[in-house]
């Protein structure tokens, strides 16, 4: 017996106008190049007119949102969520529902999540269960990374059939992980050269994953159980000598690298001089909004339950200028500028920081909450190391920011008591990346606005080859915009985020940049506080293989300018600004103590100043005399305004020298 279709609920006109017309009105524009005073009209979740109110002719039935006094900035764009993720013998709480709805409650209208298959796992498999977790629940547009967790011909094959058939173009190896997901070189070369033929992005877990190993169990044969254990295993040096060696191979293999949540300023340093050695050619990178506004101190007597809290990999650094740092490596004095020399300068480099990296350092938290903050690359221990990683944002050696978000609750972090090595690596912060950045950044005078947008949204538009689609405010543009109100303030609490965790690593912070009205393709899905999002609504977006953004640069359609003697900067006293940012960033390296060391008399932290500072940064002890050494400093010539007595100069008394260096 054959039945009648139902029939279709018609929507009347004006009620239908008004979900698919928006008109914004004297707002400011912020794009990631320029930022001007023009309204926007959007139909059908795209947007139709961008400029002077006096050129558009507005239909009835629109929905009118009066910007005065806030800016209308692009969606922003998280490169790196975790939802749902098995891991640990715990499964994430924030699934791709709550996980996407928390996003858009913060202004970002698209994630781009990571399919982990288990080893010996099929690549595609992985990705069908991934599809089918998301696609009934996002509440905002998607993406997929895929990650490389073990290697074969079989791997290899696949790798093609996700580029040309199912949307991705960037694939995550792991050098930490030892026995779960870690690669050797030898195989991580393999899949650089495959990822480069298929004209994809490599992407890297970048943790001396065999160092943690030996340092994990020495540190529990001695009883070294609890969160603070995470961070010592896993020291700067551990994570900044993985660094230096993915980007050799990366070289070694002419592939793209992203590296992935930069969390110490050893490794953002290690990213400045790879993008200086190779031009800009290959590296990518991004770091945390947990290291750009917390560090490491809360997991050093602060009890477990707070410690565990903060545990990710690589963890939060003690360091406190870290913060500031990795800010400064994605900021820079003018975007507008950035944007075209870097172009010319053949810039192909990036790094990501993490919105725990810039949001907080582990200083202050109790040794009961430290379970929380476990995340791998750990949160770093000084205060300082947020405003460092912000710094690398400021500097442009970073160039996005993700949040890492992988929450588990307290239940969760406590199945690691007595064990840190079992404690699920992840904390939140898809949901106030935004603000933290703008806090950390923008209110701290370290970004402007358009860098702001950026380092949040466009330059993961363009890096994973879906711009100008995302990441910008223009006419054919997808409606992902955000009005936000500078001056607001809010007060971040586990009490009223909207994410499904028991816990936020930012607690009681008070930040500057508030979401008034999120739109998603047009729809109106936050306002003023108010979240209202559909489930499943959200969509799936492929990222095309060969990003311009990316592949121009290495195949020479870009003419590498580096080298080039800029004028303006001579005219302007400038001198060699690349000198003077490298001088800048020529700072010591902490070095830790081998566990074994460590273990041989009382377990400590790493002491400041424990090591006297070279101008190569090497460390040498107090008071020996390192014969390798010269006494001669770029970094010291550069600051200072004087000359020393030491050094040779121009004209000294008696005639004219020429330069020995």
């Amino acid at each position: 017996m054959s039945t009648s279709p139902k029939p279709v609920k018609k929507v009347p006109i004006h009620l239908q106008s008004a979900a698919n017309r928006v008109y914004i009105k004297n707002g400011e524009i912020v794009n990631h190049d320029k930022s001007f005073k023009a309204d926007v009209y959007i139909e059908d979740g795209i947007i139709k007119f961008v400029g002077p109110p006096s050129e558009i002719t507005i239909p009835g039935g629109v929905r009118t949102i009066d910007a005065s006094g806030l800016l209308i900035i692009p969606g922003g764009i998280d490169p790196h969520t975790h939802m749902q993720l098995p891991f640990g013998g715990a499964v994430a709480v924030d699934d791709f529902y709550s996980g996407t709805k928390a996003a858009v409650a913060g202004g970002t209208t698209m994630i781009i999540d990571f399919v982990l298959p288990n080893k010996h796992e099929s690549m595609i498999e992985a990705y069908d269960k991934w599809r089918s977790w998301a696609d009934p629940k996002v509440c905002c547009d998607y993406g997929l990374h895929v990650g490389i967790t073990w290697w074969s011909k079989s791997v290899s094959e696949e790798l093609g059939i996700l580029c040309k058939e199912l949307g991705v173009n960037s694939f995550k190896t792991f050098m930490a992980y030892k026995g779960l997901y870690q690669l050797n070189d030898s195989d991580l070369l393999d899949v650089f050269e495959r990822i480069r033929q298929l004209n994809g992005v490599a992407m890297v877990h970048a943790e001396n994953g065999d160092i943690i190993a030996k340092n994990t169990q020495r540190l529990l044969a001695e009883g070294i159980n609890g969160p603070e254990g995470h961070e010592l295993s896993r020291p700067e040096e551990v994570e900044a000598e993985a660094v230096h060696r993915a980007c050799v191979l990366a070289h070694q293999s002419d592939c793209p690298l992203y590296v992935v949540h930069v969390m110490s300023k050893s490794a953002g340093i290690e990213l400045a001089r790879a993008r200086q050695r190779y031009r800009g050619r290959y590296i990518m990178g991004e770091t945390l909004a947990a290291a750009l506004g917390t560090d490491a101190t809360c997991c050093f007597h602060m009890g477990f339950e707070h410690e565990a809290a903060h545990v990710l990999s690589p963890p939060l650094r003690p360091d406190p200028t870290t913060r500031e740092f990795l800010m400064k490596l994605l900021a820079n004095k003018s975007s507008a500028e950035l944007v075209g020399r870097a172009r010319r300068s053949g810039y192909c480099v990036f790094g990501e920081t993490l919105a725990s990296s810039i949001g907080r350092s582990m200083s202050g938290v109790s040794k009961a909450e430290r379970i929380y903050y476990i995340t791998s690359p750990p949160i770093r221990e000084s205060a300082e190391t947020p405003r460092q990683l912000m710094k690398s944002l400021a500097y442009d050696d970073l160039q996005l920011t993700g949040s890492d978000n992988c929450t588990f609750n307290k239940e969760h972090k406590a199945k690691g008591k007595g064990d840190f090595t079992k404690i699920p690596n992840g904390v939140n912060g898809v949901e106030d990346r935004m603000s933290l950045v703008w806090e950390k950044g923008v209110q701290a005078g370290l970004l402007d606005p358009c860098r702001f947008v950026a380092v949040t949204s466009t330059n993961a538009a363009k890096i994973f080859n879906i711009y100008p689609q995302k990441g910008r405010i223009a006419v054919g543009s997808d409606a992902d915009i955000v009005i936000w109100n500078p001056n607001a303030t809010r007060t971040i609490s586990k009490d009223t985020h909207h994410q499904a965790c028991d816990f936020n690593i930012f607690e009681g912070m008070t930040v500057h940049g508030v979401c008034e009205f999120v739109l998603v393709r047009g729809r109106i899905c936050a306002e003023r506080g108010q979240v209202r999002v559909a489930e499943g609504f959200g969509r799936f977006i492929p990222t095309p293989v060969r990003p311009p953004f990316v592949y121009d640069i290495i195949e020479g359609k870009v003419q590498s300018a580096v080298q080039e003697d800029h004028p303006e900067e001579r005219q302007n006293g400038g001198g060699n600004s690349v000198a003077k940012k490298f001088a800048e960033l020529d700072i010591q390296i902490p070095i830790q103590e081998p566990i074994s060391a460590m273990l041989a008399g009382n377990l400590a932290m790493p002491a400041e100043g424990s090591m006297c500072s070279t101008p190569s940064v090497r460390g040498r002890v107090d008071g020996k005399h390192d014969m390798q050494q010269s006494s001669f400093s770029i970094s010291e010539e550069l600051d200072r305004g004087g000359v020393r007595a030491c050094i040779k100069v121009k004209n000294p008394p008696g005639g004219k020298s020429s330069g020995f260096w």
